[in-house]
């Protein structure tokens, strides 16, 4: 694909705006707070755009695009609408009792709830997964737009996205992240509804946007209904009820690299309100992603391969090739680039701040200055972009099976740990420390051993509405199935501890007197809407 000047002069407008602005934002002397919570002073559009920003990345427009474009369809927007629903949730039960504590990490929550160790071992977790996992998977699938739509080579786009997403979060930590959100959340949004707008204008030899969605219903078939089969190998129904919400609930409520936003909210109202709004956004994300994916599936099915779900990640960037015009290219380039700017700026500022506060200050230098500790989260930043960069092309591979169920599936080793931990802690007072640390430890052998064809077997074989079983014999699950499995069992092993050695009495939580904690008087009526709307949703497209 060629670019005009007109294409390079947007990359270089985009690109330096975004620098300027960011750095320009977070230019004051920084302490910790300053560096790594924006001196808790967000405003809730800032906090909803901000969300939105870091969550949507290449991850999804080449992962869940990818998704809609294979054997998932329309379902895969499950991820994005049951979304909305939980950030209600995170909104009205998690973020006040966050704030409360006057908390700058999740993991810190852990240690006022239970005890240090809990603490630690979550801090160690997420360092692993963000570094291994998400920062990886987000620069690989940045690199492989670039790669797809303007033949740039693979490895030198990674490293160019990396750079310079490192290059503002080194320079203003979160604050300069948050800013950086503000224009690369917007540029993305409007990106996605310029390639729905052509897409929907390829749908018929005469275009025209109703009917080229009326052509696309009539095409897109069966990839447009939320509910598949228990034996689907992604989304089954069973999943829709149970598993699916357990990486919600973990992602949205408890991830450092999105709530370390509403953390840095400048009351418990703007919290909120910055939250719902990213609700409400959640809703409109699949109709600019998922739906171009499924799109280029009809339009373009030779360019997707044919069997591989790896293959389908192309979809997005095949859109993009055959029908954005030059003159836009160098946007669309533009927004795709910052969307991986934000999600990986976003996961550096974060992994540095777990790094920084919950590892370094605690186990090296306890008596670390606000300046050595804004150091090292910068130095720390540094060193996990090039880690990435340096692991990303592995996911080249096709046995991954695409990026975005790679990252999902990934995650099943700490999310129903580290959500159990919580959530029982939430609600039964006297639960102790070690039985939150069981729960943590765990969930990786439970979730690998899970991960064996010999107990896949039996477990379908046993309840065989969880899964299939193939023409071989051997049982089939998903893997959020296998989630809620581990959940369960996770939930069964802090039962047996707390029965076992209670706390004498419930923990007391710290509070911060200085935050103001009023709660925003919209957020009921906003929040049954939002669910109202999801439910239609699910409703029309069921």
């Amino acid at each position: 694909m060629s670019l005009t000047i007109v294409d390079y002069i947007s990359i270089a407008v985009f690109v330096s705006v975004v620098l300027g602005v960011s750095m320009y934002k977070s230019r004051q002397k920084q302490d910790s707070a300053g560096y790594f919570l924006a001196g808790r002073g967000a405003t809730w559009w800032l906090i909803g755009f901000s969300l939105i920003a870091a969550n949507i990345s290449t991850e999804q427009f080449v992962g869940m695009s990818g998704a809609g474009a294979g054997n998932a369809g329309l379902a895969i927007a499950s991820y994005e609408w049951i979304a909305a629903i939980t950030l209600v949730f995170v909104a009205i039960f998690f973020l006040p009792r966050f704030l409360r504590a006057g908390i700058f990490t999740i993991p810190e929550y852990l240690e006022y709830r239970y005890n240090a160790v809990a603490r630690t071992v979550m801090s160690l977790f997420l360092m692993v997964v963000y570094v291994c996992v998400t920062i990886v998977a987000v620069v690989y699938s940045g690199g492989l737009t670039i790669h797809a739509i303007f033949g740039w080579p693979l490895i030198p786009s990674i490293w160019v996205i990396g750079v310079l997403a490192a290059a503002y979060t080194t320079f203003g930590g979160l604050k300069a992240v948050i800013w950086a959100d503000l224009i690369q959340g917007s540029a993305l949004i409007l990106g996605g509804a310029i390639v729905l707008f052509f897409g929907l204008q390829a749908m018929t030899p005469d275009g025209g946007l109703v009917a080229g969605w009326n052509s696309f219903m009539g095409q897109a078939g069966d990839k447009m209904h939320m509910s598949l089969p228990n034996n689907h190998p992604e989304l089954p129904l069973t999943a829709l009820f149970f598993g699916i919400w357990i990486p919600n609930f973990y992602y949205w409520g408890l991830n450092q690299y999105i709530t370390q936003r509403t953390l840095a909210a400048k009351s418990l109202s703007e919290g909120q309100k910055g939250i719902l709004f990213a609700a409400f956004l959640k809703l409109l994300i699949p109709f600019v992603i998922v739906i171009p994916g499924i799109m280029a599936w009809i339009l373009f099915p030779g360019d997707l391969g044919a069997a591989s779900e790896t293959a389908k990640d192309a979809a997005y960037p095949v859109l993009v090739r055959n029908l954005v015009p030059q003159g836009l290219r160098g946007f669309m380039l533009a927004a795709l680039a910052g969307a991986v700017m934000s999600s990986l700026a976003s996961m550096l500022n974060s992994a540095s701040t777990i790094f920084t506060i919950d590892l370094f200050k605690r186990y090296l230098n306890r008596g670390a200055s606000e300046k050595q500790m804004v150091f090292v989260g910068r130095i720390s930043t540094v060193i996990f972009v090039v880690i990435g960069c340096l692991i990303a092309p592995i996911l080249a591979n096709p046995d991954f099976g695409g990026v975005f169920k790679y990252i999902q599936d990934f995650q099943g080793f700490i999310s129903p740990g580290i959500l159990t931990a919580f959530v029982f802690g939430l609600i039964i007072k006297r639960t102790p420390a070690a039985a939150a640390i069981a729960a943590m430890i765990a969930n990786v052998p439970i979730y690998g051993i899970l991960h064996l064809d010999s107990v896949k077997t039996a477990i379908v074989k046993a309840f065989p509405f969880m899964g299939s079983m193939s023409e071989e014999g051997v049982g089939a699950i998903a893997f959020l199935n296998l989630m809620a499995i581990t959940a369960a069992c996770l939930i069964i092993i802090m039962a047996i501890v707390t029965a076992v050695k209670p706390l004498k009495e419930p923990v007391v939580m710290p509070v911060n007197k200085d935050f103001d904690m009023e709660s925003s008087k919209i957020v009921p009526v906003a929040g049954t809407m939002i669910i109202a709307m999801t439910l239609v949703l699910y409703y029309v497209f069921w």
